[in-house]
């Protein structure tokens, strides 16, 4: 019997809204976009944490990367004179990482150099990094073609290097780069392997508090050669020197990145700790900087938190309004039906009988309108992802919390049309035109 009266219910709903096509297709278009913009919405925030997340998993949850960087004061006194500056990481501090503290695996030096490489007739700028042959096992780069550097190339300082997809594009184009030779900086340099591109895992700025590439001196460098870092020293040296502005400034960098690897997880924080320790022991200018992949990972998952509850919040206004139009809408007709009322009322219908009535069309308008919400708000981000590039995921919580928001949303707007309806004086009912 209740399941009969639930099916009239329905059926005298739909015969109500299909009377009126057009009031209530625009009606359920408030619940439509609410529902598709909270969807979007996550899936661009959910997307772009993931995207974010990512980068920074790929620099390693078991590294620690130290980075040279140039004292504030060394900035304001090389006005005064072209006197040299020297600052940042040295062989010492990656010597003493490797002997003095048991709980670390590896230890990577890494050297960093814009230069001009030549094959044949083609030139392109790129980054030398000089390192040692373990730089593998914590980047997240990975071997494509022949071999990375090995302990010979490094003890016989070998003029051997191993080029990233990105050169191997823009530089042997259509050759075979496995065994050409590289001209850099009056040198030849043997290819012996091909590696994948480091892109977006090798720095982060402390500015903006993201992952970001490697900055490049001069903004062009097209990718990264890679080089034992004994050859690298004897080479090009640790002294640079810059014009510009009408004058040259001179540096002295011996290792502009250090990258420790802790054997446990649970040790990294501590071992920041003591690297920390180290460090301001030693150096007594702030001329260096510690990342912990592990820390910007985790404050990455708190972001996401807030950033997803912000996006969602102001999607959800959306819905709001919706809501707000469907009981204007409901109100209204409420007030034309005042008269079938009565007669309901008049033939035996309840009080309830009269709320399930109306709060079904109100359900079948918002659970219709998320619906289509839905399909719409899944189509939103393939379209962002296509044409403007950004990552975008959709998940299954996003999907069932806006659907679920909507159905919420029809019964809390649609009850106070329902019980207006269903309160009304039958006799004045009857008597109203």
């Amino acid at each position: 019997m209740f399941l009969f009266r639930m099916k009239r219910t329905v059926t005298l709903g739909v015969k109500s809204l299909w009377m009126h096509r057009l009031r209530s297709t625009l009606t359920a278009l408030g619940i439509i976009f609410g529902v598709s913009s909270v969807i979007a919405m996550l899936a661009i925030g959910e997307g772009a944490s993931q995207h974010a997340q990512e980068q920074i998993a790929r620099l390693g949850s078991r590294n620690i990367i130290i980075k040279s960087i140039s004292p504030p004061e060394e900035e304001q006194s090389s006005a005064s004179g072209p006197t040299m500056r020297e600052y940042g990481l040295t062989y010492a501090d990656a010597e003493r990482f490797r002997h003095s503290m048991p709980d670390v695996d590896v230890v990577v030096p890494v050297r960093r150099l814009s230069q001009r490489a030549w094959y044949r007739n083609r030139q392109v700028t790129v980054e030398v990094v000089g390192t040692v042959p373990w730089y593998p096992e914590m980047s997240p780069i990975r071997l494509e073609l022949g071999r990375f550097l090995v302990s010979t190339d490094m003890h016989y300082r070998q003029s051997h290097c191993v080029v990233d997809r990105n050169v191997v594009d823009e530089l042997f184009r259509f050759d075979d780069a496995m065994g050409q030779d590289v001209k850099i900086a009056g040198d030849y340099y043997r290819v012996v392997g091909t590696m994948t591109s480091e892109d977006a895992a090798s720095a982060f700025d402390a500015a903006t508090g993201e992952v970001a590439t490697q900055p490049d001196r001069g903004g062009a460098n097209v990718g990264r050669i890679y080089i034992p870092l004994t050859t690298a020293k004897d080479r090009f040296g640790e002294i640079s020197v810059e014009f510009g502005g009408g004058g040259h400034s001179v540096e002295r960098v011996e290792l502009q990145e250090i990258i420790v690897t802790v054997k446990r997880l649970d040790d990294v924080l501590a071992t920041r700790d003591v690297l920390a320790t180290l460090l301001d022991r030693f150096h007594r200018k702030a001329d260096y900087q510690v990342v912990v992949p592990l820390e910007l990972l985790r404050q990455a998952e708190r972001t996401k938190l807030i950033f997803s509850i912000v996006l969602g919040s102001i999607a959800a206004i959306s819905l709001l309004v919706g809501g707000i139009g469907i009981m204007n809408i409901m109100l209204a007709t409420v007030s034309e039906r005042t008269r079938e009322i009565g007669i309901r009322r008049a033939l035996g219908a309840r009080k309830r009988d009269i709320v399930l009535q109306f709060l079904s069309e109100t359900l079948l308008l918002t659970l219709a309108g998320g619906l289509l919400g839905i399909l719409l708000g899944s189509f939103i981000p393939f379209l962002v992802t296509h044409f403007g590039g950004m990552p975008t995921v959709i998940t299954g919580i996003s999907l069932a919390l806006a659907f679920g928001i909507s159905a919420i949303v029809g019964i809390t707007f649609g009850l106070y049309p329902a019980y207006r309806a269903a309160n009304m004086d039958p006799i004045e009912s009857l008597r109203h035109e």
